[in-house]
């Protein structure tokens, strides 16, 4: 997911200074950096503290990274602790890694930036690559310093390895032992990081993921774990319709619901709160609501998609990119290919259910959850509880899943707590939990999109026209990142077609953005879910009317763009894309930069003699600069592709008159364990900064698979693949 523009290399620091907080003996050492600002970022205002700690070490030797970035099962919690273990020398078994909140200047997303805190847009490397590593590089000197204090010796002479620092003269001792010395010590006003030729962390198999072992074995704790003496639990009985509220509600049976506490309303609802969530369920299933749904949303899919049809025929709101001429172009064409494209909403369906917790003792309010955009929740929790920003005391878990579900401008599931917990007079701790069902029906989805594409080829077989109409909504229309609209153009709905790398002479794409009552959002890789398969399976139209081969043809229009020909090359290398198959096997590829990385992946599927088809192997390469922990790159290209592999082949939301239809995985399909493929990862080498990993491999795996289809003849343009084939 993206909230800002695709990312920049961070701004060089304004300020190189740590800042040591030493408490009370024993306390060890904890360091903080200043934040990287933007130019345009105020400084911090008088008597506020612009620091606070990325790292801490305790006098039993472990070491507590505190990470900017909010961990998802995408790795960001293992990437940071690479980065800090690397320069301080720590060894990987004493690392622990907490998430951070509440302080925008000093955990602001440096690939936004710098400005506020957040996750998204596969940025957490980027953004943490220097900070970090200097964090880590400016404890581990202090400690040698404090060393070498204590030894009589030259700091040069020390050497740092595995945890433990130590001396030829036999002199040894654990950062648990030095850290409380090391942080009476003047902080370095500059430090070295390393040279890459010398890491043994990053780009090595050597770090395992810090959250694995819990995980594996069931004592990682998320939201859904979190108890609190007195807790309460409760569920939310929303609108049928979107844009539905409540006119009425009668809580006399729910309330007779053994172990209903209260039954509120609230902005968005009505809350039945109880003990337990089966008693909450319960009560909610019990509880009769007249709702108001006059201004709710009152149509179909069907029904929306045949005016997208309508508007994709009428001159669009806006030009997203436009070079060359290409409705006079199409004048000169030998040949012109013209296709259609229908993308359905999809649900993110994460493991874990949106759900929080709020509490509130005094002036200090608590809330625990999956806080994607920290400082945004943090402020709209504050005005609810009618308490300062500086009293919300975020509490960051671990989130079995995101995919974007967790970043909503509205911070709908943090609401809810915090509302909930007020309605009852701040008397006990509250967590919201959302039902699978309440979830898929919760809306937020990605949009519903429709691609209206006409290229033209010379006599040749060479490009020489594309104009490219995209329909759909914006999904941040209205909301804090509005800014993301330029000139009418929401850049999230086309990206991946402007600026596309193919060298086509005359290219136009144009956007009409319509509006609706169906809540969008973004979802994993965002724009590119849409516009990277309308793109790559032209491209392969294209190739088959020109009679070329498809990574040929690619080839040849990608010859001034080094990357996504590197990554085409070795895609097609490791998949044998000239060798011949076996009958009924077909291939088809795909290379698409999202997140300032590049990816390429050839699916090769097997259609069977019913008409049916099955994805056997997926070779993937990908160019995304410094692969600091390439198992866990590997580890989200699989992922990605099983991700985005589901919902082309099954996955769509569907609304009759207005209601959604799909309540559970056995109507919204997601891949099952039976039907992924085989998958390859192949890692381009790099020196150049570190890009994106948690969503670049989704794009691809799309047109990979539609185009192996249309190579056996099936070539489908509605989603998913299930319904168009």
């Amino acid at each position: 997911m993206r909230f800002f523009a695709p990312p920049v290399p961070s701004p060089a620091l304004s300020r190189r200074r740590f800042l040591v907080l030493s408490g009370a003996a024993g306390a060890g050492l904890t360091l903080g950096l200043p934040a990287v600002r933007a130019a345009a970022q105020p400084a911090a205002a008088a008597g506020e503290a612009p620091f606070a700690a990325y790292l801490r070490i305790a006098p039993d030797n472990t070491v507590t990274v505190l990470s900017a970035h909010l961990e998802m099962g995408q790795g960001a919690y293992s990437g940071v602790a690479t980065l800090v273990a690397e320069e301080l020398g720590a060894a990987p078994a004493q690392i622990r890694v907490d998430g951070a909140a509440g302080n925008p200047k000093l955990y602001g997303n440096l690939a936004w930036g710098g400005a506020m805190q957040g996750t998204g847009g596969s940025t957490a490397m980027t953004s943490s690559f220097e900070r970090y590593r200097r964090a880590g590089a400016t404890a581990r000197a202090m400690l040698v310093a404090a060393a070498a204090d204590q030894w009589g010796v030259p700091a040069g002479e020390i050497t740092v390895e595995g945890g433990v620092i130590s001396h030829a003269s036999g002199r040894r001792a654990t950062f648990g032992e030095l850290a409380e010395s090391a942080a009476r010590l003047p902080v370095p006003a500059e430090v070295s990081l390393k040279d890459p030729k010398d890491w043994t962390l990053i780009g090595s198999e050597t770090f395992r993921r810090v959250d694995s072992a819990d995980k594996s074995t069931g004592r990682q704790a998320y939201t859904i774990d979190v108890r609190l003496p007195g807790m309460l639990t409760a569920v939310v009985a929303h609108p049928p319709r979107f844009g539905g509220t409540v006119r009425s509600f009668d809580a006399t049976a729910a309330k007779a619901v053994k172990g209903v506490v209260d039954v509120v309303q609230i902005s968005r609802g009505v809350a039945v709160i109880a003990e337990h969530t089966w008693a909450a369920m319960k009560g909610r299933e019990a509880l009769t609501v007249e709702w108001n749904l006059e201004a709710a949303e009152g149509r179909g899919s069907a029904e929306l998609m045949a005016e997208y049809k309508r508007l994709a025929a009428e001159p669009p709101t806006a030009v997203a990119d436009r070079r060359g001429d290409a409705g006079a172009a199409f004048a000169g064409a030998a040949r012109v290919v013209e296709a259609t494209y229908e993308f359905p909403y999809l649900a993110h369906a994460a493991l874990e259910p949106l759900d929080a917790v709020a509490r509130r003792e005094g002036d200090v309010l608590e809330v625990w959850g999956g806080h994607q955009m920290p400082d945004l929740y943090q402020a709209m929790a504050a005005e609810i509880a009618g308490v300062s920003p500086e009293n919300v005391r975020l509490h960051v878990m671990m989130t079995g899943g995101g995919f974007g579900r967790r970043a909503t401008p509205d911070a709908d599931v943090i609401v809810e707590a915090v509302e909930c917990a007020k309605a009852i007079g701040w008397r006990a701790p509250v967590k919201v939990l959302w039902t699978r069902e309440d979830d898929m029906a919760g809306g937020r989805y990605r949009p519903m999109y429709l691609h209206a594409v006409r290229a033209a080829i010379d006599a040749n077989g060479n490009p020489l026209a594309w104009q490219h109409r995209i329909v759909g909504q914006s999904i941040v229309a209205n909301t804090p990142f509005a800014a993301l609209i330029k000139d009418g153009v929401d850049v999230t709905s086309v990206e991946g077609v402007s600026g596309t790398p193919y060298a086509i002479p005359n290219f136009t794409a144009e956007l009409t953005t319509t509006s609706n009552g169906v809540p969008v959002l973004w979802w994993r890789s965002v724009g590119h879910t849409h516009t990277a398969y309308a793109m790559e399976t032209m491209i392969d139209a294209l190739a088959k009317a020109a009679e070329r081969d498809p990574v040929e043809y690619r080839r040849a229009l990608l010859k001034d763009h080094p990357r996504h020909l590197r990554v085409l090359d070795l895609a097609a290398e490791k998949a044998g894309w000239s060798e011949p198959l076996t009958p009924g096997r077909f291939r088809g590829v795909a290379v698409h930069e999202s997140f300032s990385t590049v990816v390429a992946e050839v699916a090769e599927i097997a259609v069977d003699d019913k008409g049916g088809f099955r994805v056997e192997r997926v070779v993937c390469a990908v160019d995304c600069g410094v692969a600091i922990n390439p198992d866990q790159i590997r580890a989200q290209m699989e992922g990605g592709i099983g991700f985005g592999l589901g919902a082309v082949l099954h996955s769509q939301i569907t609304l009759t008159e207005g209601e959604v239809d799909q309540g559970n995985f056995d109507t919204y399909e997601v891949l099952r364990f039976s039907e992924m493929p085989r998958v390859e990862v192949h890692i381009v080498p790099s020196t150049a900064p570190p890009t994106g990993a948690g969503e670049p491999g989704v794009p691809p795996i799309g047109p990979a698979v539609a185009n192996a289809l249309a190579a056996a003849g099936r070539a489908v343009n509605v989603l998913p693949l299930a319904q168009g084939a």
